[in-house]
């Protein structure tokens, strides 16, 4: 068995999907690598654990939202975790995913992922300030994923997220110290849930959030 077959079995003996979904996301992969080829999508060290170390990680934001109709992810690059999202929703016709992503090259492979695996997204070619107007006023999820420190996560989403809503930010080791810092310019309710890909790692539920006063 090769490496990204074992860490594929690895993964989905993890987190439960359909089987359309996992036919949508073998779709997925296979495309992602044949376009890791032209140009960089994830770090050519992670290729072989794609399953567990992108595609896993992404799914379990899922779990920690009870119902959704909007989600946007910020920075999506290869398309994790907005992309594997909306893969794992596709047959929920009510909820869309969009995905803000600057780089063009990055967006043609997101279309072209999209396309294939007949996946409901809006692929947004500009930087996350200059989107807003393309994106719904009060999305239910915003998401970003090894984008920046929550300090300036929470100011690129706080224009979506200030009528309400939840931004789910996966974290590594330093959340903590990210939180301190955060908390000198923002007021927000913050739950964390460990990660089950990574065992330093905690995913911050931030809602409520509004600028600290001055």
């Amino acid at each position: 068995m090769s490496e990204l077959a074992a860490d594929r079995a690895r993964a989905l003996a993890l987190r439960a999907v359909s089987r359309e979904t996992i036919a949508r996301l073998d779709v997925f992969v296979g495309l992602l690598l044949t376009w890791q080829s032209r140009i960089n999508l994830i770090s050519s060290n992670t290729a072989g654990q794609i399953w567990s170390r992108h595609i896993l990680d992404s799914l379990q934001l899922i779990d920690l939202v009870d119902s959704w109709r909007d989600w946007v992810d910020i920075g999506s690059g290869a398309g994790f975790p907005g992309l594997v999202v909306a893969i794992a929703v596709a047959d929920r016709p009510d909820c869309t995913v969009w995905l803000v992503e600057s780089n063009y090259k990055r967006c043609a492979f997101l279309r072209e992922a999209a396309r294939a695996t007949g996946t409901n997204v809006r692929v947004i070619n500009q930087k996350i300030e200059s989107a807003a107007v393309q994106l719904p006023p009060a999305p239910d999820i915003v998401s970003a994923r090894a984008v920046a420190p929550l300090l300036q996560l929470f100011e690129m989403a706080y224009p979506l997220l200030k009528t309400g809503g939840t931004g789910l930010f996966p974290k590594g080791q330093d959340v903590e110290s990210e939180l301190t810092e955060a908390a000198k310019y923002w007021r927000f309710k913050a739950v964390l849930t460990a990660s089950i890909t990574d065992l330093d790692g905690r995913i911050v539920a931030a809602s409520a959030l509004q600028p600290q006063p001055r």
